[in-house]
């Protein structure tokens, strides 16, 4: 303990508990509408020894609230986000352009708790794209995806079939890793569709490989849960193109349950079946 009392290795070790969680901010006991304008504090009044008003004199009203704008402002602010991220994602005529543009853009608040952009890895020349969610710590670190535990069961599938990160290109739908690893919001990765959207039609993969109910349901719209939405077959169109695309088990997913491995497993010969046929 210092003169003060204070148990500084505890001290940074909890500190670094934080940062490992996401936690980025202090908040008071209770929520604070911020957009609400301040209304002056309504006259006190002592009802033990009520005041008595002149004749025909009127009492004071009580002041009015400001209406809150919070929700109008927010709804605006949304709309304007999406279209500023589809105008912004056609603009790049290169996956090259893309990455600058994504490092550059401000439209998401989730760059501002990352460390940094985590945009894709592997070979975008590849004929088989796969894609998660979003990245994690080690992601975020490292500004890669799939580079922790479920990344390295990832190319442990790939090498399975024949193929690693020369042969395959990997990218998430969000970009940025979420404080906590918490799950993007539906508005994070409504911003973040049209860049992913974007890159795949700038890969340009024969094959495009969904990690993740979420990732699915994110690119496709499907609302089928993973476990009946994956090793099926369907088509996804970009750039004019027609993609053979499909779902299948997260590898964090396999981690926790990995007697699901051979269902996975299906799903991995399959991609190797559909990628040998194509050629």
């Amino acid at each position: 303990m210092d003169g003060a009392g204070v148990d500084r290795k505890a001290l940074e070790a909890l500190f670094g508990w934080y940062e490992a969680i996401g936690v980025d901010a202090v908040v008071l006991d209770a929520p604070v509408d911020r957009f609400r304008a301040p209304s002056p504090a309504a006259p006190s009044i002592d009802r033990r020894s009520p005041t008595r008003l002149p004749a025909g004199e009127a009492p004071p009203a009580a002041p009015l609230a400001a209406p809150s704008v919070s929700g109008e402002r927010s709804r605006g602010s949304e709309v304007d986000e999406v279209m500023q991220a589809r105008a912004e994602a056609a603009r790049a005529a290169t996956l090259e352009d893309l990455h600058r543009i994504l490092d550059q853009f401000e439209g998401c608040a989730l760059r501002q708790t990352a460390r940094q952009l985590v945009f894709s890895d592997g070979n975008p020349a590849g004929r088989l794209m796969l894609i998660g969610e979003a990245p994690g710590r080690e992601e975020d670190a490292q500004g890669k995806p799939f580079v922790g535990r479920s990344g390295q069961l990832l190319d442990r599938m790939l090498a399975a079939i024949g193929l690693d990160r020369s042969t395959a290109y990997i990218a998430n739908v969000v970009p940025w890793r979420p404080p906590g690893n918490r799950t993007p919001s539906p508005l994070e990765t409504e911003i973040c569709k049209p860049f992913i959207a974007r890159q795949i039609e700038l890969a340009e993969p024969d094959v495009l490989v969904f990690l993740g109910g979420a990732a699915a349901k994110a690119i496709t719209g499907s609302t089928e849960g993973i476990l009946r939405a994956r090793g099926k077959w369907s088509t996804y169109r970009a750039g004019g193109r027609e993609i053979a695309c499909m779902a299948t088990l997260h590898p964090a997913y396999l981690l926790r349950q990995p007697a699901q491995k051979r269902l996975a497993w299906r799903d991995f010969l399959a991609i190797r079946n559909r990628l040998e046929g194509a050629e």
